[in-house]
């Protein structure tokens, strides 16, 4: 059955479903701050996090200083090739959770970024938040690293993020792994006004702690359960931390990006890589509930033909964060298309 996007209120922050009189309240638990985030998956060893800055990032973009950059490395030499992991708006290397721990153990060189202004990197207001800067960071790092011609996973702006690079540097790129990727929805002039005038750093950091749990738990989950509670844990702790307002800044930037920018929609026939998009049929952000009606296995079976070859995986009864939602559905989906 597929699933009609619904018309949910993200930007007011509001839930319209279900109950939250049983769900801990997160926020008595005190400020914790970005850098104090447990980076590890289910297994609970934590994750080997490094710092990088981005000198030629700040030079393109004309920035003054160049943004510092965190990032987790994990099986170097691995024999099956370089993989690195983008996030989605919002969010940072650790929606990956089940993913970073499997692909090291299962032979894979394992890169996940943190892109400026979220999760453990800086925050820079002078950092332009588009996806072309974002991959230009992701291009950086993977200079500095010695990656060659990686597999690029992205989840939604992560994934608009990956076709950027590979639409770019198309000699760079081993595979894509699009996961419910932003990108491919066009938006007229007057929706991106409405995006640029409704989505405001204000809405961000007046979030109730209820309306976190909607915005996490309802709007991107078809089967949020008790183990993945850190998402909304992290999420209405991180309130307090004196960075938190630049990362509301970089949200604000990242959607203005996201919703302003047809680099990636119009350029997507260029792309050479063989091309996995994943996605969840009760996705219920994209196609965008608030300006364009439909249902999600539509919009990307249409989305797939833009991209010569591209292979198109629905899974049923998952939501937008597919990966943390559907794990096992997902790397059944990917490890099939890797072929390695």
């Amino acid at each position: 059955m597929r699933t009609h996007s619904l018309p949910v209120i993200m930007l007011a922050g509001v839930l319209a479903a279900g109950s939250s009189a049983c769900a801990t309240r997160y926020s008595a638990r005190g400020t914790q701050t970005f850098a104090e985030i447990p980076y590890q998956g289910p297994e609970g060893k934590a994750w080997p996090v490094a710092y990088t800055e981005r000198p030629q990032v700040a030079k393109t973009y004309g920035m003054a200083k160049a943004p510092k950059v965190a990032y987790v490395e994990m099986g170097k030499g691995g024999a099956k090739g370089d993989i690195v992991f983008m996030h989605g708006l919002g969010s940072y290397l650790k929606f990956w959770y089940f993913q970073l721990d499997a692909f090291a153990q299962a032979g894979w060189h394992v890169v996940a970024i943190d892109q400026p202004g979220y999760g453990e990197s800086e925050k820079p207001a002078s950092f332009p938040y588009t996806m072309e800067a974002m991959a230009d960071v992701v291009h950086e790092v993977a200079g500095q690293l010695g990656l060659k011609k990686p597999v690029l996973v992205g989840h939604s702006m992560g994934g608009q993020t990956a076709m950027s690079y590979a639409i770019r540097y198309p000699d760079e790129v081993g595979q894509l792994v699009l996961v419910a990727p932003a990108g491919f929805e066009e938006f007229s002039a007057r929706e991106k006004e409405w995006f640029r005038r409704a989505f405001s750093t204000v809405l961000v950091k007046k979030a109730t702690e209820y309306g976190i749990w909607g915005s996490v738990a309802y709007q991107n989950f078809s089967r949020f359960r008790p183990e993945l509670e850190w998402l909304v844990e992290e999420r209405v702790r991180v309130v307090g931390d004196p960075t938190f307002d630049p990362y509301a800044y970089a949200q604000v930037r990242s959607v203005n990006g996201l919703t302003q920018d047809d680099f990636v929609r119009q350029s997507a026939g260029k792309i050479t890589a063989p091309v996995l998009i994943v996605y969840g049929d009760e996705d219920k952000l994209i196609p965008s509930p608030f300006m364009h009606a439909g249902f999600t296995s539509d919009f990307f079976e249409k989305a797939a033909t833009t991209i010569p070859g591209a292979k198109l995986v629905g899974l049923k009864g998952c939501g937008h964060c597919v990966q943390l939602d559907c794990p096992k559905e997902w790397a059944d989906a990917v490890n099939g298309f890797l072929g390695k």
